[in-house]
């Protein structure tokens, strides 16, 4: 990737190619592979099939300088007033802000959902930077009064170097829900992008450079499980952030304990949406179209279980069949689209494989579920299939027991309140759930009995930096965004202070 370049954004979008290969970043600068390393493996445009640039993985060398560079800018920010580091993350959202369309294009090139869905992102990106620039300088702890005029308090302390890991469906977001509250509370990061979405991970390394941060605290390392694996065993690392899914998950938690580092865990997901024959039918299938084709299905979060009362399932197949025939796909770069292409050619064969698996096991493909060619000749070998909703499904079905991550909707039908809950609440994930109806009540209580870190009410894959989100089960543990996630990224000491004479028992 040319250097401190964001106009490479531009360049790839009209067929010339400026993307270069330094996409690593430690020492305050981007860093080259090193000479006579492994091979670099091709990274792909997913609207075009067209190889954007080569990711060569970092190996322990590169691993260690990057730790180092950050622990040695860890000791200068963590010294810093929360008002100055404050300032600091204030700068980096301004740029971000003024800088939006660059950095979603090249999101967009290098991961393939709709330059709209990309716009949004960068937008939630330095929103979340200007939420933890306001939490900065709060880091507080408490005053405790003991007996005989001693006391204590407490301080709420930064960790050290913490590493952040990336998924390859929000890219820049990820690298900035990570980071912010890391760099708030005084630490370091290094942060691995997926090794499918490397490209933009290193504009925010540049961005947090230029806003004024010490060289060093955020680097960037490149490279997939090897390198994860070096990341999660360095003994300097003090914690580590994960998105991602659940055997791997399991892997840096494993890793991750072997040198008693708290991890941050944010897996995977088979939501359930819930909706009652009260709901208002419109909305309900507007939010089952938001649980289910957002960035190609491929959020973790997804409602792809939909539960319709029986009642109104005839009403309710034919309303969202109808949106869903009517999605734009195709070029991601357009305002129109309004979805683009999955991430790789493998991913989507393993999606159009879930579709044919769920076919033979008895379920009826209303619309979709098959490879797209847009009109445009430039994207004939670009990874795009058309939205899916299958019918008749039950709970034993592959489709409806494991993450597809992809857009296919599964819609089953239900007759009571008890009989859905239980339904909803079986399976091994819990990381989201929603629940349409026009009954308060009932929403509160269904809400209260979903076993699910989020649950939206009448509507879906809403929110923002200040809503903390997680999951239950093996969708993970800790939480990111909101105030909690201060929690997360520092340590509580006491301080016990006798201000008189020792009264011991020798």
């Amino acid at each position: 990737m040319a250097k401190s370049s964001l106009d490479a954004a531009a360049a790839a979008a009209t067929g010339t190619l400026l993307l270069g290969d330094d996409l690593n970043f430690w020492a305050g600068e981007r860093q080259a592979p090193r000479p006579g390393g492994a091979a670099g493996e091709p990274v792909y445009e997913p609207a075009t099939g067209r190889v954007l640039c080569h990711m060569t993985p970092c190996g322990p060398r590169e691993v260690d300088l990057a730790v180092q560079s950050a622990r040695g800018a860890y000791v200068t920010w963590s010294k810093m007033a929360g008002m100055e580091r404050a300032r600091v993350l204030l700068e980096a959202a301004r740029i971000v802000r003024e800088r939006r369309e660059k950095i979603a294009k090249l999101e967009v090139i290098n991961n393939g959902k709709s330059i709209t869905e990309a716009l949004a992102d960068v937008d939630l990106a330095w929103q979340c930077l200007e939420y933890y620039a306001g939490l900065s300088g709060s880091m507080a702890g408490q005053h405790i009064q003991l007996p005989g005029g001693a006391f204590a308090y407490t301080r709420r302390e930064a960790l050290g170097v913490c590493v952040g890991i990336g998924a390859w469906n929000y890219p820049f977001q990820i690298a900035v829900v990570k980071s912010a509250p890391a760099l708030a509370c005084g630490n370091a990061m290094v942060f691995k992008p997926s090794p499918m979405t490397p490209i933009t991970a290193v504009i925010l390394a540049e961005i947090y450079r230029e806003a004024g941060v010490p060289q060093g605290l955020f680097c960037v390392v490149q490279g997939g499980a090897q390198t994860g694996t070096l990341l999660c065993r360095h003994p300097d690392v003090a914690k580590v952030s994960f998105t991602g899914s659940v055997p791997t998950g399991k892997k840096v938690m494993e890793l991750s304990a072997q040198g008693v580092k708290p991890v941050t865990l944010e897996l995977g997901g088979k939501s359930p949406l819930i909706i009652f024959k009260d709901c208002e039918l419109e909305n309900a299938v507007k939010g089952a179209l938001m649980a289910n084709f957002l960035t190609q299905g491929q959020v973790c979060c997804n409602g792809t279980r939909v539960f319709v009362e029986r009642d109104i399932m005839k009403q309710f197949l034919e309303k969202v069949v109808a949106r869903t025939k009517a999605i734009a796909v195709g070029d991601p770069l357009l305002d129109q689209t309004r979805m683009g292409a999955l991430i790789s050619k493998p991913h989507l064969e393993k999606v159009l494989a879930f579709v044919r698996q769920a076919k033979e096991q008895g379920a009826e493909v209303l619309c979709g579920g098959e490879p797209f060619v847009p009109a445009d000749p430039k994207l004939k070998e670009g990874y795009f299939m058309s939205p899916c909703v299958l019918d008749k499904c039950r709970d034993d079905m592959t489709c409806v027991k494991e993450e597809i991550f992809g857009p296919v909707m599964s819609v089953l039908p239900f007759d009571s309140e008890d009989e859905v809950l239980r339904r909803a609440n079986d399976t091994t994930f819990g990381l989201a759930s929603g629940v349409f109806t026009r009954d308060v009540s009932r929403a509160h209580r269904v809400a209260e009995k979903l076993e699910a870190g989020t649950c939206y009410v009448n509507n879906y894959n809403i929110g923002g930096v200040e809503v903390p989100f997680g999951g239950y089960k093996m969708s993970g543990f800790g939480r990111e965004n909101g105030q909690v996630t201060i929690e997360y990224y520092s340590q509580l000491k006491t301080v016990v202070v006798e201000t008189g004479d020792v009264d011991g028992l020798f």
